[in-house]
């Protein structure tokens, strides 16, 4: 019996604050399933890949991770940011992806992406958009334990799964350095979270025209999803042709639902294979 060829990896990208290792179950959940996984540790702290506005130098970022540290075609999957940055690395360099899986990036255009653009041009919807918030979130704790405190007792942290916050609290909280005080901090700077949030890329549909998309594309939405509810699906489903599926949950459900998370993705890279027949969508 001839032996069977390998799976092709998957090249991750992470949403906005949550370093990469955040997702680690889902990762071992793939490796598990046969599938190498790569991933940045965390867009826009490589001061070679700066944020700027509508994200060219994150998606180099990721283009030329995979060119060096993968090296062949890979699955690319995101998470919110890590989604818009995996589609616009796949359309930029083709070669690169045999598919694309969205969880909870819904793109961006048309009238929500002229919206987004005039606000970013005049500044008018800064107190409403999450750059708001990042730039205020508290950044410091006394001490690790502290920090693990403070998250579990927000509603939004207590529906993850357990294992994903510690997995947070090890990636993503680190001692902190002078002048700031003594204890532990935030390892994604909310100063990079801020600027990520308002510079959002606004006219994916025009870049899709320069670039076109040359594999398959995904879509894995929360079925409670504010991101979904105000963006809309509409250029989504055009580009995802039909290729959409949920999860039961908000915008962060890969941390609330990471093994379910991993068995849909799971399960879209196998449509891609042809060895899954692709849903009936209503």
């Amino acid at each position: 019996m001839a032996e069977q060829a390998p799976l092709p990896p998957i090249v991750f990208s992470h949403a906005n604050s949550f370093p990469a290792g955040t997702y680690r179950l889902l990762f071992d959940l793939w490796r598990a399933a046969g599938h190498e996984v790569y991933a940045v540790d965390k867009f826009g702290h490589d001061p070679k890949y700066p944020v700027s506005n509508q994200w060219p130098r994150l998606r180099d970022q990721l283009i030329h991770f995979a060119e060096h540290e993968v090296g062949r075609p890979a699955y690319f999957v995101g998470h919110s940011l890590g989604g818009f940055l995996s589609v616009l690395a796949a359309a930029r360099q083709p070669g690169l992806a045999k598919g694309v899986v969205l969880l909870d990036s819904p793109l961006i255009g048309g009238l929500v992406g002229a919206m987004v653009r005039f606000a970013k041009s005049t500044g008018f919807g800064a107190r409403f958009s999450p750059g708001h918030v990042s730039q205020r979130r508290r950044h410091h704790w006394p001490s690790a334990e502290a920090a693990y405190s403070h998250f579990h007792a927000k509603a939004a942290f207590a529906r993850w799964n357990p294992e994903v916050l510690l997995d947070y609290i090890a990636c993503g909280i680190v001692p902190s350095e002078p002048p700031m005080e003594r204890g532990h901090t935030l390892a994604f700077l909310r100063d990079v979270e801020t600027s990520i949030y308002n510079t959002l890329p606004h006219d994916i549909p025009q870049f899709l025209r320069k670039h076109p998309l040359q594999c398959p594309l995904a879509f894995v939405g929360g079925t409670r999803s504010t991101e979904v509810r105000q963006v809309g699906m509409a250029i989504t489903e055009r580009v995802a042709a039909g290729r959409i599926s949920w999860i039961d949950g908000t915008h962060l459900y890969p941390f609330e639902q990471p093994h379910q998370t991993a068995a849909e993705v799971l399960r879209w890279l196998s449509v891609f294979r042809g060895e899954t027949p692709a849903p009936v969508v209503p």
